[in-house]
């Protein structure tokens, strides 16, 4: 009897029945005559009775934990106002003592109390896993994991974000509040400018400060300022730049970038270039009869990204896109885009090497030197060379960057700009070890850079070889006709250039072409409606750079224009003239008079 009690003892501590029964059931168990049949019974009802306890324990644990998830992000607002409560501080915010990258900060968030929340649906993400790590080897607090649905660690930055900007209102001083306001001030001109597609911004500080804007190649007056905002704007742009000289130098000829994947330095994040733009270079200047110029040079993203390969789109032909076609399957030799400054070379050049890797498949390594990077080329690993204070300084960089790049196992190199012999024959050097090699170059015409070339002092034998000299290829941007406001050439016979045409081109060309009008709510009364390429496309063989080389350009000339069916820049604007896009006035703008032929 005492082996019973303990037994029902034993059953009582673990199902937590009631007593008044378990002793029932111990009494029925005494008295039994059949102990067997009474054990086997009462070993039925106690499974019976567990597995009815087990079946009930953990709903109600359960359904309380539900409830309680719900309740708790029942009101997000309230919940992050308590995690921020005392004093406590998000450390992984931007502003934070423990920052982490923008895609890892969207799955977590570590509070100064240790207090560590993960977003429910990433719990075993390797970012989760790596900061935690991380965050453990810097002896910093965290404690056990809470997972959190995405609103709520939105909801901790959007909250971390405005206490930074109320703390830094509050402690901001004078100086700081004005350095704010100038910056505010850059942004909302460089949106200003980005607008109206403005390619360069002038601001000259004299007396007073002009600001010029330079849209579709022309300079116009944009605005007017005291002289010391003007001083203050230009302090401001170039303390917001990501790379540049130490100091500012009011009486120095200084250069900087600023990119637009960051924020203005200075700004506590808050401020970014407009999305349509990807750089600013910014060049300061000191001036006569005033402190400063500065000029910047605003680098836009393309508006078709899907297009973003086409040369046609920039105002080539589908002809001329076949010679860049050919230009690009060249597997070794130089081609060179030339051209002056501002006449979109280095959009010409990431466009054909976009498109060349796609026709490639991806499969070649492209590798890129430049100073600095305009335009992102996916696919291709570009190199930057080192703000360097200094013109000296600056090619030996320029020079060590090109060496590094023909040592690292390139099939194709872009070179942003050749300027100095030793760039020069590097570039030669890389053509003539089995690489192709683009860059652009500055020389009026395409023949002209093999002049320009020998100029720096490349050797002969290297400019006479059609196997090194691959392709020339020279470009403008001709500003188009407004079609709106475009004015016939044959209804205005009395117009010089007019008169040059009919003598030129004769009544089919007067027929066929316009002057530039006055202007139209269309073209916001300017007569022209954005820009376009016009380019000559050069492929030279042995016969042609042998008689450049030697002096007879005129030959060279004629020669590329008559046996090797090559169109100089005049006679392909003059076909955009005839279909209506460019004006009469413009073809003489850069070509010379229209009546007479292109000089070279």
């Amino acid at each position: 009897m005492s082996l019973e009690e303990e037994k029902v003892n034993s059953l009582n501590d673990e199902e937590g029945k009631e007593l008044e029964q378990d002793a029932s059931k111990k009494e029925n168990v005494e008295a039994s005559s059949d102990q067997n049949s009474d054990t086997e019974t009462q070993n039925e009802d106690s499974k019976k009775s567990e597995k009815k306890e087990e079946e009930k324990k953990p709903s109600p644990a359960l359904a309380s934990q539900e409830i309680s998830i719900q309740n708790k992000f029942e009101n997000v607002p309230k919940f992050v106002e308590e995690l921020f409560g005392q004093g406590n501080e998000c450390i992984t915010s931007p502003n934070g003592s423990f920052p982490v990258k923008e895609d890892t900060r969207n799955l977590l968030a570590l509070f100064a109390n240790g207090r560590f929340l993960v977003c429910e649906s990433h719990k075993f993400d390797g970012r989760v896993l790596s900061f935690e790590v991380l965050a453990r080897k810097r002896r910093l607090q965290v404690g056990k994991p809470e997972y959190v649905p995405m609103s709520v660690i939105n909801a901790i930055y959007d909250r971390s974000l405005k206490k930074d900007a109320n703390v830094f209102t509050e402690a901001a001083s004078a100086e700081d509040q004005e350095q704010m306001q100038m910056q505010k001030d850059f942004l909302m001109l460089i949106i200003r400018a980005s607008a109206v597609k403005v390619s360069d911004i002038h601001i000259v500080i004299a007396d007073h400060t002009t600001v010029y804007f330079r849209t579709n190649g022309m300079m116009q007056v944009e605005m007017e300022y005291n002289k010391e905002w003007g001083e203050a704007f230009v302090r401001s742009a170039f303390a917001s730049a990501d790379i540049s000289d130490s100091n500012y130098a009011q009486n120095e000829y200084q250069a900087a970038q600023k990119d637009g994947r960051t924020p203005l330095r200075g700004s506590k994040g808050k401020l970014m270039l407009p999305k349509r733009v990807l750089g600013i270079r910014l060049q300061f200047n000191p001036i006569a009869f005033g402190t400063r110029y500065l000029i910047m040079r605003l680098l836009y993203a393309d508006d078709d990204p899907s297009n973003s390969g086409s040369i046609t789109a920039l105002g080539y032909t589908e002809k001329e896109a076949e010679l860049f076609f050919r230009l690009r399957a060249v597997p070794m030799g130089i081609i060179i885009v030339a051209g002056p400054t501002g006449s979109g070379k280095s959009t010409t050049l990431q466009r054909s090497m976009i498109q060349m890797l796609k026709e490639r498949n991806y499969e070649i390594n492209l590798i890129t030197v430049e100073d600095p990077p305009e335009y992102p080329i996916p696919g291709a690993r570009q190199m930057p060379v080192t703000n360097a204070p200094t013109e000296e300084l600056k090619e030996r960089e320029f020079t060590k960057a090109l060496a590094a790049s023909l040592r690292s196992d390139p099939d194709m190199l872009m070179i942003g700009e050749i300027r100095t012999l030793s760039a020069a024959q590097l570039a030669f050097k890389g053509a003539l070890s089995g690489h192709g090699v683009w860059s652009t170059l500055h020389a009026n015409t395409s023949p002209a850079v093999i002049l320009r070339f020998r100029d720096m002092g490349v050797e002969t034998f290297k400019l006479i070889d059609p196997e090194l000299m691959k392709g020339m290829i020279s470009q403008r941007l001709f500003r188009r006709l407004c079609p709106n406001c475009r004015v016939k050439a044959t209804d205005a016979l009395d117009h010089p250039a007019v008169q040059r045409l009919k003598k030129g081109y004769g009544e089919f060309g007067l027929e066929q072409s316009y002057l530039r009008g006055a202007g139209c709510p269309h073209c916001d009364y300017r007569g022209v409606r954005g820009r376009c390429v016009v380019g000559e496309i050069l492929i030279p063989d042995a016969t042609f750079l042998s008689l450049l080389v030697n002096g007879e350009t005129k030959k060279a000339i004629d020669y590329w224009t008559g046996e090797l069916g090559g169109r100089t820049m005049k006679d392909c604007a003059v076909e955009r003239m005839m279909r209506g896009l460019l004006g009469i006035e413009e073809i003489e703008r850069w070509c010379g008079l229209i009546d007479q032929k292109a000089v070279y």
